[in-house]
């Protein structure tokens, strides 16, 4: 039944890949803007399969399929003179490191076409008659523009005149790869928690003994990897290559962690003692 639920979503994604390039094709010549319609044609033709079949997470993997793609054709359209080769190699294969790991953790722990995410009801159903705009504008869209927001840097790294590799672009490379371990050791963790966890059981260990949600700062540190690679590329870029990595931080520290503490808090009531301990967001000491 998994297996079917994959060539399903596997389909979709093959339609929606092919509807960005023929937006692409149809385009102009500004790699940029062209790019940006790309990604909004392809999360309608998404946004299309969720409603067929009444399952918004067909637009779980978009998150980490889409970037590694956005990356790689913004290296193969370069036509700038002065891209430095070693540092557009460096973001494309840290970027598709990212995203192979990321959506190889999304499809193996999958439970499959009936299993939707669990914030997705309530936004649909708060909306009444608007659901489908819901549904469209706050599970796809939202996401997707910061998203591509977010991606801008790589543009600047892979496709721009720019500065010779130097010392930021060895943090942003550190920064970055520190990140993806992160997001690996932290979702190890959990899914290890997670085969034998007992009711009411709170994951404390590990990172997660440090962070309540780790996996979280990783991606952020991820995209303020990506954005110090924008700006040891091309330092005058820092006005449209870094409000990405920070309207992540907004969206994870005013959105995505309240409301997963607000479920933790009425699922398991220990879980309150466990916020006063344990930092939110960044790994620290936890408190005594």
């Amino acid at each position: 039944m998994k297996l079917r639920g994959l060539a399903h979503i596997t389909l979709a994604y093959i339609v929606t890949v092919g509807v960005a390039w023929a937006t692409l094709e149809a385009l102009g010549q500004r790699p940029i803007w062209d790019m940006f319609w790309a990604d909004i044609a392809a999360t309608l033709a998404i946004f299309v399969f969720s409603r067929l079949y009444k399952n918004s997470s067909f637009y779980d993997a978009y998150w980490s399929v889409i970037p590694p793609l956005i990356a790689l054709y913004w290296a193969l359209e370069a036509t700038a003179s002065g891209v430095d080769v070693t540092r557009a190699w460096l973001v494309i294969i840290l970027v598709w490191l990212w995203g192979i790991r990321l959506t190889a953790n999304w499809a193996t722990f999958w439970p499959g076409l009936e299993h939707e995410d669990w914030r997705y009801g309530p936004i649909k159903d708060n909306a009444g008659k608007l659901d489908a705009l819901a549904d469209f504008s706050a599970i796809h869209l939202f996401p997707t523009v910061i998203v591509f927001v977010s991606c801008l840097p790589i543009y600047a790294a892979v496709a721009m005149d720019a500065q010779p590799l130097n010392w930021l672009d060895y943090v942003a490379a550190a920064v970055t790869a520190i990140a993806i371990l992160i997001e690996l050791v932290a979702d190890i963790q959990l899914h290890r928690f997670l085969s034998h966890r007992k009711e009411g059981e709170i994951m404390k260990t590990g990172l997660w003994a440090l962070s309540r949600h780790p996996n979280y700062f990783g991606e952020w540190l991820f995209w303020a990897g990506l954005a110090l690679f924008g700006v040891a590329a091309v330092p005058a870029s820092w006005w449209w290559t870094v409000p990405g990595s920070v309207a992540m931080l907004v969206m994870f520290l005013a959105a995505s962690i309240p409301m997963i503490d607000k479920r933790s808090l009425e699922r398991r009531p220990a879980y309150g003692e466990h916020m006063k301990r344990v930092s939110g967001f960044m790994p620290l000491p936890p408190k005594s």
